[in-house]
């Protein structure tokens, strides 16, 4: 039993214990090119949040993760098979309820540990904040918190080799194998202003995509998934641990 993982701890430990950061990981479940499962987003949620939250608790953190959502926004994807899509909307009302519970219990900071990068967390932590002032909320892209060209050689954003790499790690029985792999080859949108960057439209991904993958994987190993999971962990974690420390009154300087 891990104390600071929710699902595996029990009433008896914990009807006397209090933790200062709740941790929600947030996966997707979707098409990862050829050869990852479905569920890859949210086994990445999974076992960097327990991981970075270890850390955190070796150093003195009380933090508690709370089991992963399953699923995000994938409405770009609505004709791939089975990629199962939370309106935005939808995961609002999830966040409330998440976050009504743990203001009532004295649980005031939240981090939402974000797996997906369909996934937009920015408006609703805003419309959470106004509604419960006492609560202080954030989210990680744990998927940006390092510069990747260090670790991997080719640019992707899906299925791509720092996924790749990191299922190699965390799940090699999951992915199949290299004859398998798609090339993550990708169309990017004719209009310039949009490879740019200011200008933003929700990508077709059926079209941009014939094996769902964006990035090409070929240069993935175990051994740069280990190496990225360590980092990744260890910079999260840090930053855990950090918040747990934080006096919610005294966050600026």
């Amino acid at each position: 039993m891990r104390p600071y993982i929710l699902a595996e701890t029990n009433w008896k430990a914990l009807k006397d214990d209090r933790f200062d950061v709740a941790v929600l990981p947030w996966g997707a479940t979707e098409a990862h090119n050829y050869h990852l499962p479905y569920g890859t987003d949210v086994y990445e949620s999974d076992l960097l949040a327990a991981e970075s939250a270890k850390v955190a608790w070796e150093k003195g953190g009380r933090a508690i993760v709370l089991p992963s959502i399953p699923f995000g926004v994938n409405t770009g994807q609505s004709d791939i098979y089975l990629d199962i899509n939370l309106n935005p909307s939808t995961q609002l009302s999830i966040l409330c309820d998440v976050v009504e519970v743990l203001n009532r219990q004295g649980v005031k900071k939240l981090l939402i540990f974000n797996s997906h990068g369909g996934n937009n967390f920015k408006p609703l932590v805003r419309e959470l904040g106004l509604k419960y002032p006492d609560m202080f909320i954030c989210f990680a892209n744990w998927f940006q918190s390092l510069d990747k060209t260090k670790y991997f050689e080719h640019e992707g954003d899906h299925a791509d080799e720092m996924e790749t790499s990191l299922m190699l790690y965390l799940k090699p029985d999951l992915v199949l194998p290299k004859e398998h792999w798609g090339t993550g080859a990708s169309k990017g949108y004719k209009i310039k202003s949009f490879t740019e960057g200011w200008v933003w439209a929700e990508r077709k991904w059926s079209q941009i995509s014939e094996d769902t993958g964006v990035g090409d994987p070929t240069s993935s190993t175990k051994e740069k998934g280990e190496r990225f999971f360590k980092d990744v962990t260890q910079k999260v974690g840090d930053f855990i641990f950090e918040l747990c420390k934080a006096d919610l009154n005294d966050l600026y300087e």
